[in-house]
């Protein structure tokens, strides 16, 4: 069972490898399948690792927030600003939102959240500390997923916003106001994470999971920070997408270079822990 969610990541990997090389229906079936896959391997992670009523916790807070946020943003414009879905691409809609849309937040949040706590874990902050900056990255870092996510489908017809606002330079189909919809939905996703992982881990017998355990999160969340800069400036045809691969990569990066830092950074004391260990005569008693 644990190899699982290993398995389905991989899956969801090799779809975003085909990605670029597949074109028109396929295309759209690639993407439905991508976002399935990224999707069920957070929640079977989560189950696995933090417990079935987390796992249902998590679905119903990302996808649930996500699914009401566009229904709300397609409706009246709100957060989002005005823009509307490519309708029979993405598999059945509801309210005019392909019912796939809702994963994608699950698909996107659960990597970030593992990367973040890695990361705040390392910084030794108090509890109160600790809860506003996870809230505060995991925020941004959805901020700087979307910076991939939103050019990426729009350069490919999924999604169009019809108003003229002003967008990031270089990327100007997609208004900032976007990116504003996205911190606060996120903001609150990851405000309602919080309180509820500390409710639900209190009781939890086997206490929070190990940094090892996250593995494939933080792997996810790697491939998706570094894979997306590189496929959107190498491997993915349209111009927005040159500038999005720098936008991505610079804001996702507020999460991705003290994560790599502290990784690299606690290796490094593991080896010389060992090495010292290691030594003759170091557990002699003096």
């Amino acid at each position: 069972m644990r190899i699982a969610p290993i398995v389905v990541a991989a899956a969801a990997v090799g779809c975003q490898i085909v990605y670029p090389l597949v074109s028109g229906p396929t295309r759209d079936a690639v993407t439905v399948a991508v976002v399935a896959f990224l999707a069920l391997a957070s929640i079977l992670h989560a189950v696995l690792h933090r417990g079935a009523l987390w796992a249902v916790v998590l679905f119903l807070v990302t996808a649930g927030t996500g699914f009401a946020s566009e229904m709300v943003g397609t409706a009246t414009g709100i957060p989002f600003g005005e823009y509307f879905y490519a309708q029979n691409r993405l598999g059945p809609s509801l309210f005019d939102v392909p019912v796939v849309v809702p994963l994608a937040w699950t698909a996107g949040f659960y990597p970030i959240w593992c990367a973040v706590t890695f990361v705040v874990r390392r910084l030794g902050q108090t509890q109160v500390r600790a809860t506003g900056l996870r809230i505060a990255a995991v925020a941004v870092g959805m901020v700087g997923w979307d910076l991939y996510l939103d050019p990426q489908m729009v350069t490919d017809g999924q999604w169009t916003w019809t108003s003229g606002a002003v967008g990031l330079p270089g990327v100007p189909s997609i208004p900032l106001t976007n990116y504003l919809g996205w911190l606060v939905v996120a903001t609150l996703m990851a405000a309602a994470m919080e309180t509820l992982d500390r409710a639900i881990g209190n009781r939890r017998p086997s206490g929070e999971p190990r940094p090892s355990d996250d593995a494939v999160p933080i792997g996810l969340f790697m491939w998706t920070w570094l894979g997306s800069a590189l496929a959107h400036a190498v491997f993915l045809d349209g111009p927005e997408l040159r500038y999005s691969a720098v936008y991505g990569f610079l804001v996702m990066g507020a999460v991705g270079i003290p994560l790599v830092s502290m990784g690299v950074r606690g290796r490094s004391l593991r080896r010389r822990s060992r090495a010292a260990a290691s030594r003759p005569g170091t557990d002699t008693p003096r």
